[in-house]
């Protein structure tokens, strides 16, 4: 394996990984801004207050956006072995 196959291998990953990510990523993101504004508006500073519906929003997101999660992960493992007597020589 030549090391710019490698480089295209770690590439992928870590691009899989980042669009795998990047959803949950922002639901959390937003959650944050909306539940800070709350807590600004109401003068409450309640860390139970600021945890639960981030962690709500973020189970919300991945029960969502699962079905998606697992077809984007499926297809990459599926082109990674597809291609993998390329890679072992």
């Amino acid at each position: 394996m030549t090391p710019d196959a490698a480089v295209a291998i770690i590439r992928q990953a870590l691009m899989a990984t980042f669009w795998l990510g990047a959803p949950l990523l922002a639901i959390g993101f937003i959650a944050s801004i909306v539940v800070s504004l709350v807590q600004i508006a109401t003068s409450m500073q309640d860390t139970a207050f600021s945890t639960i519906p981030r962690l709500v929003a973020f189970l919300l997101g991945l029960l969502l956006l699962m079905p998606w999660m697992l077809e984007r992960s499926m297809a990459y493992t599926v082109s990674l072995l597809g291609d993998l007597s390329r890679y072992a020589r």
